[in-house]
């Protein structure tokens, strides 16, 4: 098993990755999608500017034709996403819009002899080189601050040159007014050999089969090709402050940068500047210019439909208010009448049930007609004659359906079959025997 931590490696490592969330959560994030219908080589061209601005941006996005502009805006505040970068069929960028050509990286990659591209390159985020942005013009000074806010800051007293293994250069042209995008692989070489000895420094060494000694290598370099020429000069050749990965790449040594085009290649043009994601006033306008005056009753016609708007919502909003008033006193009434039939349903079940009452009567009646029979035959009634006394004495208070259902448990169609019974024995009392016997009683001389 291996050793526990102890609580100071706990506490760095918390530490560490405390700071490392702050950090990843200062630098600027970015979407990359598209609006709208677009064909396949600008779906490529989205996924290539996604491989550009990695790692801080959502490489595995995933657009739908329902999704709209507000439901990317809904999810970027929770994911630190600061800008957006929206491809159509004429724009690239909103707040400012880009027209551009473009090529893919599949295209500059084919079009090289050697190209330099990997995926360590792209776990650290490229650095950024703005070039004639600084002619004078608003428009030319906010695009460069866009620029520059996409993609994150360095320090240059604290970077480490390792780190930057790529660069994206974005030059413009004051006379075309056009912005040359390019993107570069970094390679760094140390300079002051010949080529011969950079060749025994690489990995694959070359074939000395055709030398007699070493010597002939060192000093005439042969046997390599035109692509292994010497390309290096006073432009391109510095002295590095740092260590940097590669043989013979030493601090204060000199050393050359060279750049490798990975793609892609875009030229892009400024078309307007407008406030907001797309719905606020129009700064710049490249093709149409206005007047003062005209400028003015756009601002006023603006400034109309902002009042107006507020006017609706505020008007919705004490219509709701209204609503949900009605709503409530309609409650508070419907409860009261709950209330009250509540209590006067309690109330009835304190007075004496009326059909109780005509029970009682008839029961009366019926023991009144079997005193009758008594005193006009001088005999007790068979039990069949006035079946309904016997079953309220028997069972008094109780109706003849429940006292027979709990006697006899039968089925369901023995109890139909019972009640059937039951409502012919509750109307033989209206054409008892008694009756008739009375009659005929006082018919006989």
């Amino acid at each position: 098993m291996g050793k526990s931590k102890t609580k100071n490696q706990k506490k760095s490592r918390a530490v560490a990755n405390h700071v490392a969330e702050e950090s990843y959560g200062a630098v600027p994030h970015s979407f990359v999608f598209h609006r709208g219908q677009i064909g396949k080589n600008v779906a490529q061209l989205i996924l290539d500017m996604r491989k550009v601005l990695e790692p801080y941006t959502a490489e595995s996005l995933k657009v739908r034709k329902k999704n709209v502009l507000k439901d990317f805006v809904a999810i970027a505040g929770p994911l630190g996403v600061t800008h957006f970068m929206i491809f159509s069929k004429t724009t690239i960028i909103r707040s400012p819009y880009l027209s551009f050509q473009y090529c893919l990286i599949k295209d500059v990659v084919s079009s090289l002899k050697k190209h330099r591209m990997h995926e360590q390159q792209f776990t650290h985020h490229p650095l950024l080189i703005l070039n004639n942005f600084g002619s004078d013009g608003m428009h030319v000074k906010l695009m460069a601050t866009m620029f520059q806010n996409m993609f994150p800051s360095i320090n240059v007293h604290k970077v480490s040159l390792n780190n930057i293994k790529r660069c994206v250069l974005l030059s413009y042209n004051p006379a075309s007014q056009e912005i040359d995008f390019r993107h570069y692989s970094l390679k760094v070489v140390p300079v002051g050999m010949s080529r011969g000895v950079k060749k025994l420094m690489q990995e694959k060494f070359p074939n000395m089969s055709k030398f007699e000694d070493i010597s002939e290598l060192l000093m005439k370099g042969a046997n390599l090709s035109e692509s292994e020429a010497e390309q290096d000069g006073d432009h391109n050749i510095t002295e590095l402050p740092q260590v940097y990965s590669g043989r013979g790449n030493m601090a204060s040594q000199q050393s050359a940068v060279r750049l490798t085009e990975i793609g892609p290649r875009m030229t892009l043009q400024l078309v307007k500047i407008q406030e907001g994601m797309g719905e606020g006033n129009i700064i710049y306008h490249s093709i149409i210019s206005k007047t003062e005056e005209e400028i003015q009753e756009i601002l006023n016609r603006k400034e109309t439909q902002l009042k107006e708007k507020e006017d609706r919502k505020k008007k919705q909003e004490l219509n709701v208010a209204r609503k949900k008033q009605k709503r409530e006193e309609h409650k508070k009434k419907s409860v009261e009448g709950i209330k009250r039939k509540r209590a006067e349903a309690e109330e009835d079940s304190e007075v004496e049930d009326p059909g109780m009452q005509e029970d009682q009567a008839a029961a009366v009646e019926s023991d009144d007609e079997v005193e009758y029979y008594r005193q006009a035959v001088g005999e007790e009634p068979d039990e069949d004659m006035f079946p309904s006394t016997k079953k309220r004495k028997l069972s008094p208070g109780k109706s003849l359906r429940k006292d027979k259902d709990s006697k006899s448990p039968q089925s369901s169609g023995g109890r139909r079959r019972n009640m059937s019974c039951k409502i012919c024995c509750a109307q033989i009392p209206t054409h008892s025997p008694g009756k008739l016997i009375k009659s005929s009683a006082a018919q006989t001389p």
